[in-house]
């Protein structure tokens, strides 16, 4: 197993053409291809205004990763005031250029365009999840990436809308609430976290989720996202450690051909509140850098929750799985394994 790389598309000489504020167009349905969305469920305003005095709840800066990852992002591309922004909306825009390869393999895939919808774009639009979303789209992913403090909360309306997409046969939900580091109001438990994940860009307190949250409530899904956990890693290597995969539970081969996903130092568990196991299946676990502590490995886990399904069920005729949004981002690296899960994923009949 080759190690993933890191590749964040940089802007080409020769590169298409790029347009901005274009409205969505209907994709039409075809037999050869799934329509496929992705719904951030942030305020991309309310992210990038946060007060930098404020050490917690909120993104890096682009110079904070310069900083931190130096010296990776000091080519012209990244560090020329001309040429990328500076402050959080900078490292906001890495998630998007690290989507690209994502969008571009899925396009290939299906012979349809990938578009990135946002709850709040950079110019103020919202965009509630209602039909403009979803009436074109077989497979939705709804990527988590809403600090709790900025207080986007799907309404009555959104869950109501989301509960009809998924009556309709063959559609596919993909939620991926991200991690919830210092949840506790225990400073020294915060400190833990910080030290076992290692990241010096995540601060002492950075909750996410809220949005999807709402959502797995209105619709009944029965997962929480607990805090930030990192990875182990093969013995000697940097590679990721293999997931454990429940293959018998696997009955659709979301997990087929799949190894590991990808090396990220702070992944959400995602812990399943009910205990019908036939109803909520817990498919891929991921072993836990056990280095250093967390109140997490503390309880005896080596383990957590990375990818949960929940096969069609009642009214439900869509299928519903959970798992984080940086597997989708070749920001924390994309390898052969990676690639076909993402393939499965929107491959599925």
């Amino acid at each position: 197993m080759a190690e993933a790389k890191i590749h964040v598309p940089t802007t080409e000489a020769r590169s298409p053409a790029r347009s901005y504020n274009q409205s969505h167009l209907a994709r039409k349905q075809t037999s050869t291809g799934r329509r496929v969305s992705i719904y951030v469920s942030w305020s991309f305003p309310g992210e990038a205004n946060r007060n930098l005095a404020e050490l917690d709840n909120r993104f890096s800066t682009m110079t904070e990763v310069r900083r931190v990852e130096w010296p990776a992002w000091e080519g012209a591309e990244w560090s020329s005031p001309t040429m990328f922004q500076q402050g959080i909306a900078g490292a906001l825009e890495l998630f998007f250029r690290a989507w690209i390869p994502f969008q571009q393999l899925v396009g290939e895939v299906t012979g349809h365009t990938v578009p990135v919808f946002q709850r709040v774009d950079q110019a103020g639009y919202r965009l509630p999840l209602d039909e403009r979303v979803l009436g074109d789209a077989d497979t939705l992913f709804v990527f988590g990436l809403d600090h709790n403090l900025t207080q986007q909360e799907a309404s009555a309306e959104e869950i109501e809308a989301l509960r009809l997409w998924l009556s309709r046969e063959g559609t596919c939900l993909v939620l991926g609430p991200h991690h919830d580091v210092g949840a506790s109001e225990d400073l020294n438990e915060r400190e833990m976290e910080y030290t076992h994940h290692g990241d010096a860009l995540v601060p002492r307190q950075q909750r996410f989720g809220q949005y999807v949250r709402s959502l797995m409530q209105g619709l009944g899904v029965p997962v929480e996202n607990r805090y930030g956990l990192r990875p182990g890693v093969i013995e000697g290597t940097k590679q990721i450690a293999p997931l454990t995969v429940a293959r018998d539970l696997d009955t659709r081969g979301w997990l087929a051909g799949v190894t590991n996903f990808s090396f990220h130092k702070h992944l959400p568990h995602y812990e399943v509140t009910s205990n019908d196991a036939k109803a909520v299946r817990v498919l891929a676990r991921q072993p836990i850098d056990l280095s250093k502590p967390h109140p997490f490995t503390a309880t005896g886990k080596r383990e957590f929750n990375t990818l949960v399904w929940m096969p069609p069920a009642g009214s439900r005729a869509g299928d519903v799985l959970i798992v984080d949004s940086t597997v989708f981002s070749t920001l924390f690296g994309a390898d052969d394994s990676v690639k076909s899960f993402w393939k499965n994923l929107v491959t599925a009949q």
